[in-house]
């Protein structure tokens, strides 16, 4: 069976987040369709670390020859990286926050980066070792438009995901809802989600 992980990042509710209920709009449309368990990752819900001298250190050490300190610190980002090998298929929903990720998105994307994990530098530069896996990213934001000379955040993320090796990504967004049409702008996109996980 394959294994789909959600990863959401608003700091909102499920009832009150677009991205989130884009998000579980097309989770929803992809379990009904293949069958597939759930991973879900609620980075607002949850402590993400940032990334400090001594994690980056702990992280990048050998399983066999970190010290027991080394190996709690190490411990959140191995458990990330682990639902990230183990998924087919990931689903990111998440806002755009003054045109750029919300800050947990951004320390995920840090403690998921390993050198020799999730990625590797080669002669002919980096290479993403997480190849072979399809990625639906559910964006939302007040006044962003998605893929413009403003909008940081997917740009980014789709660029970052390519690094780790998924090049496989599809894409939607309400972005603009706080204009006059932002009703309109939401029911387009929560028919679009559902039609690109059916």
């Amino acid at each position: 069976m394959s294994n789909i992980l959600y990863v959401t990042a608003s700091i909102r509710s499920n009832s009150e987040s677009v991205s989130r209920g884009l998000g579980q709009r097309v989770l929803d449309g992809l379990v009904a369709k293949s069958g597939a368990s759930v991973t879900t990752r609620d980075l607002a819900a949850n402590d993400v670390p940032y990334v400090t001298a001594e994690s980056f250190a702990a992280e990048r050490t050998p399983v066999a020859e970190r010290t027991p300190e080394q190996n709690e610190l190490a411990a959140f980002a191995d458990t990330l990286i682990a639902e990230l090998q183990a998924a087919d298929t990931i689903v990111i929903a998440a806002p755009v926050y003054n045109f750029a990720p919300p800050a947990t998105l951004k320390a995920w994307a840090d403690l998921v980066a390993r050198v020799g994990t999730t990625f590797r530098y080669t002669e002919t530069g980096p290479e993403g070792l997480l190849t072979g896996k399809k990625a639906y990213l559910a964006i939302a934001s007040g006044g962003t438009p998605a893929g413009s000379d403003i909008d940081f955040m997917t740009r980014w993320l789709t660029f970052f995901l390519g690094f780790i090796g998924i090049t496989d990504v599809e894409m939607v967004a309400a972005d603009g809802i706080m204009g006059i049409d932002g009703a309109e702008t939401i029911a387009a996109a929560q028919q679009k989600a559902e039609q690109i996980a059916g």
